[in-house]
């Protein structure tokens, strides 16, 4: 594709299907933001020097690794104060898989849950 985004293509008996991986990455975002405890996505430095170099991200601190049959996708997030940090990082690995897979029908083969920091409320910090 000319537009210089990365497409995940499924082919089929009627032709192919591409899809952008800025799309996987907000059906991702949309997934956690679903999930209860779930604070925000983190912006990972790697990120940053990607926008620096030109490469923009719809997702910022979402990541689309394609396989050849599947995908691989890494999150950057905050955890809510008071929540399980592992029990919000399996939901957001299920809510994640769920999402992805129904609405594009390509494989979730893993989904990488990098927890950054807690998320206070507002007028709360240690």
């Amino acid at each position: 594709m000319a537009d210089g985004k990365e497409y995940i293509s499924k082919t089929g008996e009627d032709g192919s299907v591409n899809i952008s991986e800025d799309v996987i990455s907000i059906i991702a975002m949309e997934a956690m933001r679903e999930v209860e405890g779930f604070g925000s996505i983190s912006n990972p430095l790697s990120k940053d020097l990607a926008e620096l170099i030109g490469k923009k991200s719809a997702a910022r601190g979402v990541s689309v690794l394609p396989e050849e049959d599947s995908v691989t996708i890494d999150v950057f997030i905050s955890v809510k104060y008071n929540y399980s940090v592992v029990q919000v990082s399996q939901a957001i690995q299920e809510a994640i898989r769920k999402s992805v897979e129904d609405m594009t029908g390509i494989p979730v083969k893993a989904v990488n849950v990098h927890v950054g920091s807690v998320a206070f409320e507002k007028g709360k910090q240690a």
